[in-house]
């Protein structure tokens, strides 16, 4: 249910790729032995497209079982991938563009940065019908990249308040504990790959990390 790899040598696979419960969404070039290993570890459907006319779909959108947002400079043929898998997806209509950065969201909350506009934060409740929380974490109001989240669990960026996790752990609904990746890494949701059903993380990623990541997403509880 944990997976290790880097793509072509970047362990940022959170940049890379956007994985929910019901889809991941990867570029058309992944190389399928990666694509073979996001199936089976995550359980979920793939969608091959670029986003915004690049291989950065995990950084240009968020979401959640509901339905997903995406930066405005998104193709309309890419929508029209996406929508014909059934999938609920809406455009941002923001000044911020880097939608995977500035969200995070799960099945019972999103928290976004503080300065998403009202606009965008009545999509993000209207979309993936949950309520919006306006926070910063660790200093950071990237809180896409400061936080991986499932509807499991929540890692949070190491230098986190405790009354911060709180907050994410009442925005979010599930358990939630600071952590690094690959050896390190404190901006932990620019580097997970992760869903209920499992979690992709890169090479260097160590054996007390990946027994962190373990604990707080209940890999194994039913």
């Amino acid at each position: 249910m944990i997976q290790r790899f880097d793509i072509d040598g970047n362990p940022n696979l959170g940049v890379s790729i956007l994985a929910k419960d019901n889809v991941a969404i990867v570029s058309p070039g992944l190389q399928d032995s990666y694509t073979k290993s996001i199936e089976e570890t995550l359980k979920v459907p793939i969608i091959k497209t670029p986003i915004c006319g690049s291989n950065l779909a995990g950084a240009l959108m968020a979401g959640n079982s509901n339905g997903l947002i995406v930066s405005p400079h998104i193709f309309s043929h890419e929508l029209d991938i996406i929508r014909e898998h059934d999938i609920n997806v809406e455009i941002m209509p923001d000044k911020l563009t880097a939608i995977g950065n500035i969200v995070v969201a799960n099945d019972n909350g999103a928290i976004v940065h503080p300065d998403l506009s009202k606009e965008s934060r009545r999509i993000i409740r209207k979309t993936l019908e949950v309520e919006v929380t306006e926070a910063t974490i660790a200093g950071f109001d990237i809180v896409g990249s400061a936080i991986a989240a499932t509807n499991r669990g929540a890692l949070v960026h190491p230098d986190a308040t405790d009354e911060e996790l709180e907050l994410v752990e009442d925005a979010l609904g599930v358990t939630t504990k600071i952590g690094t990746v690959n050896r390190g890494v404190k901006l932990v949701g620019a580097c997970i790959i992760a869903n209920s059903n499992g979690v992709i993380v890169g090479n260097k990623t160590t054996g007390p990390e990946l027994a962190r990541i373990d604990q707080v997403f209940n890999l194994f509880e039913e």
